[in-house]
């Protein structure tokens, strides 16, 4: 028997490496990091070696819900992946970052080091998924291929414009959502909706609760306070302006619920104008018509101010997109006092 004492491996033998993390994966979950790293590989292997110790961060054993550090070291054990895993890796990439994503830029509010904020135009989802090739964020990511973070900080309805916050770096992405999940950020949005608003009624927090069409479609509903699946919601409402059957709101959200303004105003029975899913059906399609002066062809719901603090200065920001051609064209219509 012929034994080897410290031979080197064969030159096509896998290595472990270590990896440094940047600021860009700081804040992030262990597993996740390596799955990020190990594209490819199935996720019980990944589990697999986080238990075994195979895995290390800074030279110790570490949990998979570890938050890792930037400039943290974290050796990688050798790992094969298949090909039939890297294919399918490469096509689930392909599939949410392009090449069937066109790239294209938005108006921009802000932009610098840490975050971009745009102007999203209505009917465009925020990202693909749920029937949806792309959205926003993966037209972003196509028409800058040299960002090397781009991350949606919230999100706003397909039919909605308005303000739009993306993270740059890991940690303005976590430091932002933290601020939107504790309530931090101040969100305010224009809504027109179709009657008279009582000056009056300024406070809405009925519960809401999410189901599901026998199509699988999402809508959301108002439920009674102890329903099992009440989430609390808290709404704020200002009258602009009333005139033609119509009033312009000035809606401020505490909560982030799903259609959350949406559902709160059509409780009332008064839907904004244009509201496809929980509007006024058969007086949406008169808005449509191409008869009127000046026809209204999606919702009138806009994100329209937005302040928060800077993830790295601290600094109070305060944002504002004014209202599209198409949904100010047709406030002139039927306020032109408003203008």
């Amino acid at each position: 028997m012929k034994i080897i004492i410290g031979a080197n491996p064969p030159d096509n033998a896998p290595q472990p490496k270590t990896l440094r993390v940047d600021d860009e994966d700081a804040g992030r979950r262990l597993d996740n990091f390596l799955m990020r790293q190990l594209k490819g590989v199935p996720k019980t292997h990944v589990y697999r070696i986080i238990r075994s110790g195979e895995v290390r961060v800074n030279k110790g054993r570490a949990s998979a819900d570890r938050r890792v550090d930037a400039g943290d070291l974290v050796r990688l054990p050798p790992v094969r992946t298949s090909p039939r895993a890297q294919a399918k890796a490469d096509a689930m990439a392909q599939a949410v970052n392009g090449p069937h994503a066109p790239a294209r830029e938005f108006p921009v509010l802000f932009e610098d080091d840490w975050l971009l904020a745009v102007d999203k135009p209505a009917g465009l989802a925020v990202h693909g998924g749920s029937g949806v090739s792309f959205g926003v964020i993966e037209q972003l990511r196509m028409a800058r291929p040299q960002a090397r973070f781009l991350e949606l900080v919230h999100r706003l309805d397909r039919e909605t414009s308005g303000i739009l916050l993306i993270a740059k770096k890991r940690s303005a992405l976590t430091h932002l959502q933290d601020q939107f999940r504790e309530r931090e950020t101040g969100k305010t949005y224009l809504a027109l909706v179709v009657g008279t608003w009582p000056v009056r009624l300024k406070v809405l927090d009925k519960p809401l609760r999410k189901y599901l069409l026998s199509d699988g479609e999402r809508r959301v509903q108002v439920v009674a306070k102890d329903h099992p699946d009440a989430m609390p919601s808290l709404t704020l409402v200002k009258v602009m302006h009333q005139a033609a059957g119509f009033s312009l709101l000035e809606v401020t959200i505490r909560t982030g619920r799903t259609h959350q303004i949406r559902v709160h105003l059509a409780a009332e029975g008064l839907p904004i104008a244009g509201d496809e899913k929980y509007g006024n059906f058969e007086y949406n399609k008169a808005l449509q018509r191409a008869g009127n002066p000046v026809p209204l062809r999606r919702m009138f719901l806009q994100a329209w101010r937005l302040q928060f603090n800077h993830p790295h200065s601290g600094e109070r920001i305060q944002l504002a997109a004014e209202l599209p051609a198409e949904l100010r064209q047709f406030l002139d219509h039927v306020h032109p006092a408003s203008t």
